[in-house]
């Protein structure tokens, strides 16, 4: 189970959903939270490392292997968004 990309995947998901809060909240240029967003955050996480990865599982029949990476990667990833928010709204209520 490659999970070197799939902590960078969840990790890179947090900040995404942390930025995305605290940008709002800050009222940050629109240019700014694109740079942040899709340069940081999408040059962070690997999702061509992830379908290489999943893609040698199917290569050497590991279809379980194949089918728990893409689950945890999706929804993990989409658990780090989540959770990132959460904490972005507890911190900007903090500040109000």
């Amino acid at each position: 189970m490659p999970v070197n990309v799939l902590a960078v995947n969840v990790i890179g998901s947090f900040i995404l959903g942390l930025f995305s809060v605290l940008a709002v909240a800050l009222n940050l240029n629109s240019n700014y939270s694109l740079l942040i967003a899709t340069g940081f955050c999408g040059a962070f996480t690997t999702m061509s490392s992830f379908a290489l990865e999943t893609s040698n599982l199917m290569d050497g029949n590991r279809f379980i292997l194949v089918t728990l990476n893409i689950l945890a990667n999706v929804g993990l990833s989409l658990g780090g968004v989540i959770g990132g928010k959460v904490v972005g709204e507890t911190l900007t209520a903090r500040m109000l």
